[in-house]
């Protein structure tokens, strides 16, 4: 049997025979993480880095004692989970219901966006989203999948284009979560996630080095389904629709080419100047059909540019909208749910700075990233695709969804940052 070790909190320093400054001792029964600020936010990354530490000594089985807030619990596993999986934590009875959430939704988001592309394709993601929130609220789930050249039949030609290459066909999921009973029931909230399984750049191939962990560009369709699950399973009594837009990006004779013009459902006529600025090219499909819909709110969620990254660094998510009141509230609810994120300017002149000469406009610029401002040239691009005034649309570019080695506070792979977030903007 696999030895369970205790963990508590002190705000004493560490005792005599250890480092002044060491913020973790051992005891009999396991090990005290020594706080020296009283603050529990202020001690969320000291006990995050702790449970790093613990785990990279082989420590993965551990039982919460003592006086704890749920936050310093939850920092503790997060600071432990890793790709391979195997840890468990106890938690203190009290706190163990959404304790137990979070981890089920956490632990799901991350293992899809962890797995290897042979085993994520854009199909069996689709499934493995249906299953998960089956799972968790079967009764009140419909879905529908739109897959191949299907696609093209329902004027879907943005995720048709970026995956007719692979062998794995493209895959719009629409799924339908309505717990009211009424079929009538307007539709409160559509969650878009980018799914793209994996991504080789097309064309304008990735180097290797940059290609090597682009199974995690579906990270931002397991996240809004992550966050579906954690939100249904907090008590969500709203009708809420998933659409998740599935694609491999692979190069072969036919694939999407660099001077292709694609036009979508609302006329739009985009020319690609890059084929690797395609998580836009999905994503604009599932905006219109929320439109289509009508979803009172728009929440779409992508691994979408390595601008944000370099703009946020790791331990934020980027916040975009043209609607303010919405990205004040998407940053709220980041607060109040201790997780990361943080707004980056996106406004209707962003909508032109990604010209063409040959359709209404450009894909990117034909430049490294995007060129300068290419975050908020994304999100300008998406906001063509939902009403003119982007009210309730919410873009999050998920900055911290993965992290390609492991740093003090976590694992190398998927972190799930996000999931808590939008649950959170679902239950207001």
């Amino acid at each position: 049997m696999t030895d369970i070790l205790t963990i508590q909190l002190s705000q004493q320093p560490a005792p005599v025979g250890w480092s002044e400054d060491s913020q973790l001792s051992s005891t009999a029964q396991g090990f005290l993480i020594h706080l020296k600020d009283s603050d529990v936010r202020n001690s969320l990354p000291v006990i995050q880095a702790c449970g790093r530490k613990l785990q990279s000594l082989g420590i993965n089985n551990i039982a919460i004692s003592g006086l704890w807030d749920i936050e310093q619990q939850w920092a503790l596993y997060l600071g432990m989970m890793t790709a391979k999986g195997g840890q468990s934590v106890v938690w203190l009875d009290c706190d163990s219901k959404e304790l137990n959430a979070r981890q089920k939704a956490n632990d799901w988001t991350r293992a899809m966006t962890n797995l290897p592309p042979a085993d994520l394709y854009p199909l069996a993601l689709a499934k493995h989203a249906v299953s998960f929130l089956e799972e968790i609220a079967g009764k009140y789930i419909t879905h529908n999948i739109v897959m191949g050249d299907d696609l093209l039949d329902e004027g879907w030609i943005g995720i048709h284009s970026v995956g007719r290459a692979s062998i794995h066909p493209p895959v719009l999921l629409s799924l339908d979560y309505n717990p009211t009973g009424d079929a009538d029931a307007p539709i409160e909230y559509a969650l878009v996630g980018k799914g793209i399984t994996f991504d080789s750049g097309g064309y304008s191939i990735k180097p290797s080095e940059g290609m090597l962990t682009m199974k995690c560009d579906m990270g931002g369709a397991a996240t809004v389904t992550g966050a579906l699950g954690l939100a249904i399973m907090r008590g969500l009594n709203k009708r809420v629709r998933l659409i998740l837009c599935c694609a491999e990006n692979m190069i072969s004779g036919s694939a999407y080419k660099l001077g292709d013009v694609i036009t979508y459902k609302n006329g739009l006529s985009v020319e690609i100047v890059n084929t690797d600025a395609e998580g836009r090219l999905v994503l604009a499909d599932g905006l219109l059909h929320a439109e289509e819909l009508g979803a009172k709110q728009i929440i779409d969620a992508a691994t979408l540019t390595g601008a944000a990254m370099m703009a946020v660094g790791s331990d934020y998510n980027a916040m975009f909208g043209l609607d303010k009141n919405m990205v004040s509230r998407g940053l709220a609810a980041a607060e109040s749910e201790f997780e990361g994120a943080w707004p980056l300017p996106l406004e209707k002149f962003h909508r032109n700075n990604c010209p063409s000469a040959y359709a209404d406009t450009a894909n990117s610029r034909p430049q490294k990233g995007g060129g300068m401002g290419g975050a908020s040239n994304a999100a300008g691009f998406l906001s063509r695709f939902v009403n003119e005034d982007g009210n309730g649309w919410l873009h999050i570019d998920l900055a911290g969804a993965f992290n390609n080695t492991a740093n003090a506070k976590y694992s190398a792979g998927a972190t799930a940052m996000g999931i808590r977030t939008i649950a959170k903007l679902l239950a207001e």
